[in-house]
């Protein structure tokens, strides 16, 4: 059971958060369902990605989803105030979690040694495209960039065809990922060691690791493994029902062996597993036969008599199906939360489940909600000094 109202076990930890968009927004975001204050610093008038869609009743729901529950930090990072203000913010914080092209936080005055000459402990976050160093790494580049390049998005379609993108950013939350356990391994070994360090962690590198099976194949054998299989390898397929799809993930010789009996061909099986492996014409006639079987139920029918024999099998849900499963909200995987634009949202919520510690969860800020308690609790900043700071417009 989640335990909103629990301290998380990240409670007292400090981010700054000066990443946009995805992958650097998204490990913020993780750190922050930890129980760490995570404090999103962006400019007066917001992040740009405040208006990319889809749109709820006027909000970013793409936004929102990487930002809940953080508190937002307003400031004017070209003018020299607002960088003394961050520069007192590092002292006192944690983790500085950036995103920029490589080489603009050094030109922004915040590269590694700075930070660290202002907080020895501090763990500084980058993530890029392709790195802080390599061969691209001055180049701009996405989720689906990266994906191209490290062979992972020619795994996806029909054999034949033209490679698919993936539909959602896979490669942005590998990343992300990557970089919330090393950012919170870099901040343990500071609390031994008393010294900070930097990570380098980039999409790139995240498309490269999922095809490392297929890679080491190719750099043994010397030529290009079978990596593309649609929406099919042998029987493990996905099947048409009456009134939808079924995916059968059936690698295993036990489950294959149920399939033969189930489609009435006992003679298929052997010991230690199943004549057909090695023929091709029975494998047709077994896929035939589970395609008419399939047709012949719906989608919950053939599900379930194939979950009552021990067999993984799943529906092949819509988004909207998806959104109606009980499964994300018994587990608060995501949750509802205020909205001070759309009304209400749901967002992310607790993919840890903890035992005994709880999970943060709050609404998206505004631009600069949070630019004045921060300024006063943190920094001890009188409010004559914000008046003024807001008269310069440096918050």
């Amino acid at each position: 059971m989640s335990r909103v109202g629990n301290p998380g076990p990240l409670e007292g930890v400090r981010v700054l958060d000066l990443a946009r968009y995805h992958a650097g927004p998204y490990c913020g975001l993780m750190l922050s369902r930890l129980g760490a204050d995570v404090i999103k610093v962006e400019p007066p008038e917001g992040e740009d990605s405040r208006h990319i869609g889809p749109f709820v009743r006027g909000q970013s729901a793409y936004w929102v989803q990487y930002n809940a529950g953080k508190r937002s930090l307003a400031l004017d990072l070209y003018s020299e105030k607002g960088k003394e203000i961050l520069r007192r913010l590092v002292a006192v914080s944690d983790i500085f979690l950036q995103n920029y092209r490589p080489g603009t936080i050094e030109e922004m005055g915040f590269d590694y040694e700075t930070l660290k000459s202002l907080n020895p402990k501090i763990v500084m976050v980058n993530v890029s495209a392709y790195g802080q160093y390599g061969p691209y790494w001055e180049r701009p580049g996405d989720d689906r960039v990266a994906s191209a390049l490290g062979g992972f998005m020619m795994g996806s379609g029909p054999k034949g065809a033209p490679p698919v993108i993936v539909g959602e950013t896979v490669v942005d939350h590998m990343t992300a990922m990557s970089a919330t356990v090393g950012a919170l391994a870099a901040w343990w070994e500071a609390q031994q060691s008393g010294e900070g360090q930097s990570l380098d962690v980039a999409l790139a590198d995240s498309a490269y690791s999922t095809m490392a099976i297929p890679i080491s194949y190719c750099k043994a054998m010397g030529d290009e493994p079978p990596v593309r299989e649609g929406t099919a390898s042998g029987f493990t397929k996905s099947y048409n029902c009456k009134d939808g799809v079924a995916y059968l993930q059936c690698t295993q010789a036990h489950f294959q062996a149920i399939l033969c009996e189930m489609m009435g061909h006992a003679e298929w099986i052997e010991e230690g597993g199943i004549a057909l492996r090695d023929d091709p014409e029975a494998v047709a006639e077994l896929e035939k036969g589970l395609a008419g079987w399939f047709g012949q139920r719906t989608v919950q029918e053939a599900v379930g008599i194939i979950r009552d024999m021990g067999a993984p099998i799943a529906p092949v849900n819509t988004v909207v199906q998806a959104a109606e499963d009980p499964h994300p909200w018994a587990r608060d995987v995501l949750v509802e939360v205020p909205d001070p634009v759309a009304g209400k949202l749901h967002v992310i919520g607790d993919v840890m489940h903890y035992s005994r510690s709880g999970y943060h969860i709050g609404p998206g800020p505004t631009p600069g909600q949070h630019t004045h308690e921060i300024l006063t609790e943190l920094l001890g900043m009188t409010e004559a000094a914000i008046r003024q700071l807001k008269r310069d417009k440096v918050v």
